[in-house]
């Protein structure tokens, strides 16, 4: 009998963990821009601590034991014929490849920033991009982080932490940052900010030029819309949270007008029960949370309860957001529960306990990492 076969587009984390959950009941074939996965949390190690970031955070697809019986293509995707059941992908050598399908994943994230891109990069490129971006941020004598999310709260004390003689500033545009989260953590996180020597500045909306892409360090100074005076800085990291979904590959009829993929609950497309959408280029609600909720393991018991002909599952999102904010510390990570309380890992229990045996074999079913 033949197997069904799922593609899914996208192999950053919800993607690569929806094809590992999957890889035994169906043949799948995943398709990236990149060589591995790149992922896009923890902006602030990435940036202090490179190395550090890269052995958790940056792992190639063939270090996977869950990705063994799965196919990858590297490549971009370019368009998606609905009707005969392909998606078109660009290879890196300019030739096109066309891959079927019986059922589809998108799972394409957005960008925001430098970090997340969405071209195409080979290993020496992705490593080029950590290192570039680390030694710009250390050459800096003042950095002025902009934005009030958990990427540029986190970046913000990480910067602070590796290099505790530079002038780190945080501006944010609301009387706290971390809007989307519970009020108590940014009450927890401000006081680790401030014993951190991390400058606040509250009610700061930065002036965004027509037409300026975020997708790069720059030189100061910043200004702002708010009234204060122009702030100098060596280097500015925008961190404003401006989301644009990959999704300029797909026929209008799956997005909302954000250009995000309508899904219902079950993380189906309205008009095509065989395409799904998880991540943050699905729009599940208005934080797009089933990347962080791990919705990926919902998302595959659907697509095998949708070939079967069973009734699927539903995603029910959380009212704010929670997980790691600072991401992991000399001292251990704390962790945010979605009521805003805070529980932390102690350091021994990150090293020995945390990655290597509920991320690394529990979640990701096994990692091959490097010798060192």
């Amino acid at each position: 009998m033949t197997r069904p076969r799922v593609v899914v587009a996208g192999l950053g984390d919800s993607g690569l963990l929806t094809a590992i959950h999957l890889a035994r009941h169906a043949e799948v074939v995943g398709i990236s821009a990149k060589p591995g996965l790149v992922s896009g949390q923890e902006l602030g190690l990435r940036l202090s601590r490179p190395d550090e970031w890269a052995r958790q955070y940056w792992v190639p697809f063939d270090r996977y034991r869950g990705l063994d019986r799965v196919g990858t293509v590297h490549g971009t995707l370019t368009s998606l014929h609905l009707e005969a059941r392909k998606v078109a992908v660009t290879l890196p050598d300019g030739s096109t490849h066309l891959e079927p399908y019986d059922v589809l994943v998108i799972a394409t994230g957005a960008s925001n920033g430098f970090w997340r891109r969405p071209e195409v990069q080979t290993e020496d490129e992705v490593a080029a991009d950590l290192r570039a971006a680390h030694d710009r941020l250390a050459a800096a004598g003042s950095v002025v982080v902009v934005g009030g999310g958990a990427a540029a709260v986190g970046s913000a004390l990480n910067l602070r932490t590796r290099w505790p003689d530079k002038q780190v500033d945080l501006c944010f545009p609301g009387e706290r940052a971390l809007p989307r989260h519970h009020p108590r953590v940014w009450s927890h996180v401000r006081r680790r900010l401030v014993a951190a020597g991390v400058g606040l500045h509250g009610g700061h909306r930065a002036v965004v030029p027509e037409g300026f892409a975020l997708d790069r360090i720059t030189d100061g100074p910043v200004r702002w819309s708010t009234g204060q005076e122009p702030m100098p800085a060596d280097a500015v990291l925008w961190a404003v949270g401006r989301l644009t979904p990959n999704s300029g590959w797909l026929p209008g009829e799956l997005l909302d007008d954000e250009g995000f993929v309508a899904v219902r609950p079950t993380l189906q497309t309205p008009s095509r029960p065989e395409v799904f959408a998880i991540g943050d280029v699905a729009a599940t609600d208005p934080l797009r949370s089933s990347a962080r909720n791990r919705a990926d393991r919902l998302l595959a018991s659907n697509i095998r309860r949708h070939l079967a002909g069973r009734r699927l599952g539903t995603y029910s999102p959380p009212r704010s957001r929670w997980g790691s904010v600072l991401g992991p510390q000399d001292d251990g990570l704390q962790v945010f529960a979605p009521n805003g309380r805070p529980f932390r890992f102690p350091a021994w229990s990150v090293r020995n306990v945390l990655f290597p045996w509920i991320v690394d074999r529990g979640i990701y079913k096994g990692i091959r990492r490097r010798s060192t």
